[in-house]
């Protein structure tokens, strides 16, 4: 396992914080300054700030279906997060592929860094589904725009559209391999459309499938 892996896995850190603290010296291997790409294994000694790292000794991942309106950081500032929806044992887990708070679906949360890793970082590619429904009927030329491609401020979005009911082409599946910040919402929002209901079913290999609203359960993968 690589050290920031390790370090990421082991202390809750993000692999950039890991990146950082090992170039400020911050960490020993070894009893030596650790060096960045360096691979850890079961019977090193790990330090970070003199402290002795101990290494997560199992990964947990769960697969929460997330009511609309829960937020998905610790403090809600007033608002319900997930972690009410979760006993203590599970509030180390950190969300990953982010839902907003007026958004509902699959999540996964997990401890375990080097999934986390894969589900979200962008050469993956990982496949995301969701059920939406805008606030009017989608017209045919926005339809077109929106399959070619919108133009946002952090890039071209590109979403897959087909329609769950063809006589009000309000609902509406969506596929898409990107996760960029409310990325669907600001795809439609850029044509003049809200998003009354944006509902995530699948999540890479993972599928919301049953699973009641606000319960969560371990994932088994599709």
């Amino acid at each position: 396992m690589r050290l920031n892996q390790f370090i990421a896995s082991s202390t809750g850190l993000s692999r950039r914080a890991a990146d950082r603290a090992i170039l400020e010296g911050r960490v020993t291997l070894n009893n030596l300054v650790a060096q960045l790409g360096q691979v850890v294994s079961e019977s090193d000694i790990v330090t970070l700030d003199n402290r002795p790292i101990t290494p997560a000794v199992k990964t947990v991942t769960i697969l929460l279906n997330k009511p609309v309106g829960y937020v998905c950081s610790r403090d809600g500032q007033g608002s319900k997060t997930v972690y009410n929806l979760l006993p203590a044992e599970l509030h180390q887990l950190k969300p990953v592929g982010r839902l907003d708070k007026n958004s509902s679906g699959l999540m996964l949360m997990t401890n375990d860094g080097q999934l986390a890793y894969e589900l979200t970082h962008p050469k993956f590619q990982k496949t995301k589904v969701y059920k939406i429904a805008l606030n009017k009927p989608l017209m045919s030329e926005d339809q077109t725009l929106i399959s070619k491609g919108i133009l946002l401020q952090d890039g071209l979005s590109k979403l897959g559209l087909e329609s769950i009911n063809t006589s009000d082409r309000i609902n509406w599946k969506i596929t898409m391999h990107e996760g960029r910040n409310r990325q669907i919402r600001r795809t439609f929002e850029a044509l003049g459309y809200s998003l009354p209901k944006l509902h995530r079913t699948v999540f890479g290999s993972y599928k919301l499938g049953d699973l009641p609203v606000g319960r969560y359960k371990e994932p088994t993968i599709s």
